[in-house]
């Protein structure tokens, strides 16, 4: 366990009184479940979550007034540790994007927990992208021994399990999830088992966002065709309206199904089943209910007549005004060529894809995220946008690592760009052997 800990976290951690933790210890102590906690100390939504987060971890530890060091061992002359209880092998890290030391400091001054070092932010960054944090608070769960993640969105996990009866809040099956009475907006009620040998789409939206709007139009018209070509496919609309007129009202515009807008605790168990940090999003899974992609928004606004639905994911994305997103996810490939010359694009994610494959192929066989996205950029308004933006240069080709969160850039710019360029200049990022050039 202490290596996965050691390599993620580093050698050491500090308390909220500035004292030195042993990551290894952590192993010494029992810990099977270990909560990452993104946060900033400038932030109000940050404050209140340490608040209720502590009353939650006190909870859980049955230790409330005990600091993080609490369990660590037996004291001088005292008898063998005793096997901690389930409910205590918890621990929390607190992963700042504080600017300001003495702020940081402040902030974490009343934290039972642990916190990485304020010198850390190197590997603070690391995290952030590795788990592609998007927004703060953030509170995600990682298996201790594995480091697979448990649970992406732990601020649901305090807020519905506030005792902890659900520990350790691992996954569960779609079909489970999901389970209960679904409804069309004519009133007519029908059970969960009907989607049995379906695509389903869950779609987690809400009246009161414009995108979420907007996407939908799109969406009413992805469904329609792909129905008529025969597919079997549903969507399920998960509300995050505000009221339950609200929820009526939009699902009026709505031809397929939604968890009643009532059945707030099955919306929430979806919301953390799939973690999600932001609306419109659209998941797409397959009929065992295993997950196709996460981004059924970017591939229902990319694929206007749905030729490509499923939408399994392309290891090498050609940049798009809907996509372009996804470069703030994390650390971005792209490759920039002259679009003028007929096929360049094609020859470009030609190139790159069996680098893609063979990077994404490792890390899901250890059930983890790529950590580099794979574009191909040509000669349009959004490429010039992205130039400009990062201060790169009109060359074309051109091999570029963007780092929007670390507001980095990584740039090889070479007459030739061959798959052993590729290869190489991918593992001396992934190495941290590039140095990197500030956007």
């Amino acid at each position: 366990m202490s290596g996965f800990l050691e390599e993620l976290l580093g050698e050491k951690l500090v308390t909220g009184g500035g004292e030195e933790v042993d990551v290894h210890s952590l192993g010494a102590r029992g810990i099977s479940l270990l909560g990452l906690y993104f946060g900033c100390s400038l932030s109000a939504p940050c404050a209140q979550l340490s608040a209720s987060l502590a009353a939650f971890y006190g909870r859980l530890r049955g230790d409330a007034a005990a600091g993080p060091g609490a369990g660590a061992g037996p004291g001088p002359g005292a008898g063998a540790a005793a096997e901690p209880e389930p409910r205590r092998r918890l621990e929390i890290v607190f992963v700042s994007s504080d600017q300001d030391q003495r702020q940081w400091q402040d902030f974490v001054r009343d934290m039972p927990w642990l916190a990485l070092p304020y010198k850390e932010k190197h590997r603070k960054l690391k995290l952030w992208n590795k788990y592609r944090i998007s927004n703060i608070p953030s509170l995600i769960f990682l298996d201790a021994t594995t480091g697979k993640v448990v649970c992406r969105n732990g601020l649901l996990v305090i807020r519905d399990d506030p005792e902890g009866l659900e520990f350790p809040w691992g996954p569960k099956p779609f079909r489970e999830v999901i389970a209960g009475p679904l409804l069309r907006n004519n009133g007519q009620s029908l059970e969960s088992s009907s989607l049995e040998g379906s695509h389903v789409g869950v779609y987690f939206s809400a009246h009161w966002c414009p995108p979420c709007r907007s996407l939908t139009r799109v969406l009413v018209e992805s469904y329609r065709k792909i129905k008529e070509a025969g597919q079997k496919f549903e969507i399920i609309f998960v509300s995050a309206d505000r009221s339950e007129d609200s929820f009526k009202q939009y699902f009026s515009e709505m031809p397929w199904l939604a968890v009643p807008y009532t059945d707030e605790a099955r919306r929430s168990r979806l919301n953390r089943l799939y973690g999600i940090q932001g609306i419109p999003t659209l998941i797409v899974l397959d009929p065992q209910g295993e997950v196709i992609t996460r981004q059924g928004r970017v591939e229902v606004l990319n694929d206007e007549d749905c030729r490509e639905f499923p939408w399994h994911p392309k290891p090498v994305l050609e940049l798009s005004d809907s996509n372009a997103v996804q470069l703030n996810e994390g650390p971005c490939l792209v490759l920039f060529v002259d679009s003028e010359d007929d096929g360049e694009s094609e020859a470009a994610k030609q190139l790159i894809q069996p680098i893609a494959e063979k990077i994404i192929a490792k890390y899901k066989a250890k059930e983890e995220e790529a950590p580099l996205l794979f574009f191909v950029a040509g000669e349009d308004d959004m490429t010039d946008s992205l130039r400009d933006y990062t201060n790169l240069p009109e060359a074309a080709p051109l091999l570029t690592i963007l780092d929007m969160s670390a507001r980095a850039k990584y740039v090889m710019d070479v007459e030739e760009i061959t798959p052993a360029i590729v290869e190489a200049f991918v593992n001396d990022f992934l190495g941290e052997k590039l140095k990197p050039e500030p956007i």
